[in-house]
């Protein structure tokens, strides 16, 4: 890959995990309309790190009050708000894997990466963003939830296992239908994404240590910077900016890029 492709499918990926927008609609664009050939696997490697580090670095102080209080409850030191949310993520967190095996041993994961899939799912659960941006009472702080709720939003992250929904997106929503603010159903949001994309990191740093690829390190730092980066500072003003502006932008673009998907496939 050149400079400009490094830089273009990085900045992808670190705007679009956190974004309610879908990655994967965004990432099949550039093969599709400009000719790219796949990143490879390393690469993928590479931006998945940029981004799991910068969203530990952005929570780190809510991270480090989580493990605390979290290991102070396996002491019998008693619960707290924060060592309850430590529970919810770990709990919350094993649908997507039994889900993400399932789809993987049936061999189905590969098979859903279709444009008229994600051109599906991108329309559909975002109409389903917006409804419940629109509906939603958005009045339950992330202090409130309870296990109910975090397994609720779990199982709609497993969803998002289908290209197209939206790890953001589909976990916002079922936030924003529990009654959560939308600062509250982003933010929980966002701490859910860390043992996923480390999980999924894991897994395709153990294929890549399988494959034969060439690795060249210059393009993988790269790539893992701006992807971090961009993610960083993506979160940081979703976060600033969510209450002011909503969801309705985000749900508008994702039927601009369904439109746009679907006449990539027809045309």
């Amino acid at each position: 890959m050149d400079s400009f492709q490094v830089i273009v499918l990085a900045l992808l990926q670190g705007l679009t995990e956190f974004l309610p927008i879908s990655s994967s609609g965004h990432l099949i664009l550039p093969a599709q309309l400009l000719g790219w050939t796949d990143q490879g696997l390393a690469f993928d490697v590479a931006v998945h790190i940029g981004t799991l580090i910068a969203v530990v670095g952005y929570f780190r102080h809510d991270l480090i009050r989580i493990a605390v209080d979290w290991l102070g409850s396996l002491a019998g030191k008693g619960s707290t708000v924060n060592s309850r949310l430590g529970w919810y993520l770990i709990f919350a967190t094993l649908p997507a894997v039994l889900f993400g095996f399932a789809l993987k041993s049936m061999g189905l994961d590969e098979a859903m990466r279709s444009i008229a899939v994600i051109a599906g799912t991108t329309l559909i659960f975002g109409a389903l963003l917006g409804w419940a941006d629109y509906k939603g009472k958005k009045i339950q702080p992330i202090e409130k939830l309870n296990f109910r709720q975090a397994m609720i939003i779990g199982f709609a992250q497993a969803i998002a296992l289908i290209p197209g929904t939206s790890r953001s997106g589909i976990t916002m929503t079922a936030g924003l239908m529990l009654g959560l603010t939308r600062e509250a159903a982003a933010r929980f949001s966002f701490l859910l994404s860390i043992p996923v994309i480390l999980g999924a990191g894991l897994l395709l740093t153990l294929d890549l240590v399988k494959s034969t690829e060439p690795v060249d390190w210059g393009v993988l730092f790269s790539g893992a910077l701006v992807a971090g980066v961009s993610a960083w500072f993506c979160m940081h003003f979703f976060l600033s900016f969510i209450n002011r502006i909503g969801l309705m932008p985000f749900v508008i673009y994702r039927f601009i890029l369904g439109a746009v998907l679907i006449a990539v496939m027809v045309f």
